[in-house]
């Protein structure tokens, strides 16, 4: 029995996982092989910015948030 054929061009949604992975900093060799052979530079590109700008805006949100709950207003040291 044949495996079903896949198609040679990655989609968005794969190029997404193989950026998010990336971002997180763990990646296989065989599988870093595979999205060379098979992911489009556009959407890697594209997946990256959008990826980068995710990331920066949970930043800000994040710092916003501490700042309003009052934890970081506190007086050091006196």
């Amino acid at each position: 029995m044949k495996a079903p054929p896949t198609s040679p061009g990655g989609t968005f949604w794969h190029t997404v996982r193989a950026v998010a992975w990336s971002f997180f900093g763990v990646r296989r060799a065989a599988d870093h092989e595979q999205d060379v052979a098979r992911l489009n530079p556009v959407h890697v590109v594209v997946a990256g910015i959008l990826g980068a700008a995710f990331f920066v805006a949970a930043l800000l949100l994040l710092v916003r948030w501490v700042i309003a709950s009052g934890v970081a207003g506190g007086v050091v040291g006196g």
